[in-house]
């Protein structure tokens, strides 16, 4: 690897960015960038295009394009790539840690709380969290239907994704219904020519690219596989965030179903201590992912607080790194194969679908238990898409109501 040339991308100055300069100016960012990934995408245009003109309009197009495309949060994807294109791949980790360690540093902060004081803690604000969750989630639902589910093939692809993930509630389950949602899309759609698009002028070599996406799936094969050779506690939590952040398509939200099935059932996190850490991740800047280190800090058994924080954290990021540094060289031909965007349109569909599901199970079932907490999540649900209320403001104020609630009822 060391003889590969650093990855670059033609800045107008003609100068690099140090590694240290890029940390800067996504902790700057990971402080401020509330409103979930189209936000921070915005944030990034803001930043990179106007600003700094790292690169061009159509060339941040062309990325958040890729970053789009590949499973894994797209904001930090496209976070990844740019501090690799300014610094090559200190750069690069430079950016990702930037952006995320504010987040991860707060909601770690919040699991340490939960399970020092949570006597203290009243268990209306708790709830109110869990129900906050029930707005956010559908809001999600209702938004990437709209976008990913288009026409009737694949409203039903949703649906019977949706009802199959219900019927077989595990992470292998929700992996068998994405393979085959994408093979239904290359048999079912038939999409346009790819429209012309500009290269990205990011360099990396494909030995390079092919070395780096060799590592992604011998870890996505090989991890389950030493789990069971040497069972121990840090090595089933790598599996198990690093799957999910590997199988994660449209978003960040995609994820709650698949976390859902890894720790709960297995009695790592209770399902009220997760849709409470859910509800706070609404509430913090940065990339929704960093839910991940909440979880890792409040498993019950050690590894936990602070090293299983940062353990669950780096091992759902880690695919993220390893996919948009392994598929740059590829995108080309990737992004002009119409085989490829029909499988796309496949998973996306059931996509929605495990999003679906998760809404109703363990959202809804796990918070939903009275008529005040169904008023409540609507509250909230209205707040969230029709009076654009920022998200952290919304489930400041689900805590308090369901404080006050359960103090008075």
């Amino acid at each position: 690897m060391t003889s590969e040339p650093a990855p670059s991308l033609i800045h107008e100055s003609g100068e690099r960015v140090p590694a240290w300069s890029v940390f800067l100016i996504f902790l700057r960012l990971g402080l401020t960038s509330f409103g979930g990934p189209i936000a921070h995408l915005g944030y990034f245009r803001d930043e990179f295009v106007t600003r700094r003109r790292w690169l061009t309009e159509r060339n941040y197009a062309d990325l958040v394009a890729l970053c789009q495309f590949l499973p894994g949060p797209a904001s930090s994807q496209v976070g990844i790539a740019l501090g690799l294109s300014q610094s090559g791949y200190t750069g690069a980790l430079a950016a990702w840690a930037g952006f995320t360690l504010p987040s991860a540093i707060a909601l770690i902060l919040f699991a340490l709380s939960i399970s020092s004081y949570g006597n203290a803690i009243a268990p209306g604000a708790l709830h109110g969290l869990q129900v906050v969750a029930v707005a956010v989630v559908a809001q999600a639902v209702w938004g990437m239907g709209r976008n990913l589910c288009p026409d009737a093939l694949r409203v039903t692809i949703m649906a019977i994704a949706a009802c199959i993930v219900l019927l077989v509630p595990s992470a292998w389950g929700q992996v068998g219904v994405i393979a085959v949602a994408g093979m239904a899309g290359l048999l079912l759609f038939k999409p346009a020519q790819v429209i012309a698009h500009y290269p990205l002028p990011i360099t990396v070599s494909y030995r390079a690219g092919a070395v780096w996406l060799s590592l992604f799936f011998a870890l996505l094969i090989g991890l389950p596989v030493l789990k069971q050779l040497l069972p121990n506690q840090a090595v089933a939590m790598v599996d198990a965030f690093y799957r999910s952040g590997s199988l994660v398509f449209g978003g960040g939200h995609v994820v709650l179903p698949l976390l859902q099935a890894e720790v709960v059932p297995s009695g790592w996190v209770s399902n009220e201590v997760f849709l409470a850490g859910y509800g706070a991740a609404q509430a913090v800047p940065g990339p929704l992912f960093t839910f991940a280190a909440f979880l890792g800090a409040s498993i019950r058994t050690a590894p936990s607080g602070w090293i299983g924080g940062l353990i669950c954290l780096v091992a759902i990021f880690l695919p993220s790194f390893l996919l948009v540094v392994g598929t740059l060289p590829f995108w080309e031909q990737l992004r002009r194969n119409v085989r490829t965007q029909a499988a796309l349109a496949g998973v996306n569909a059931a996509v929605v679908g495990l999003l679906l599901a998760a809404l109703y199970q363990p959202v809804w079932t796990s918070a939903i238990h009275q008529p005040q907490d169904f008023g409540l999540a609507l509250v909230a649900l209205v707040a969230l898409m029709f009076w654009k209320l920022p998200p952290w403001l919304v489930v400041v104020g689900s805590g308090v109501s369901g404080w006050l609630l359960g103090a008075v009822l």
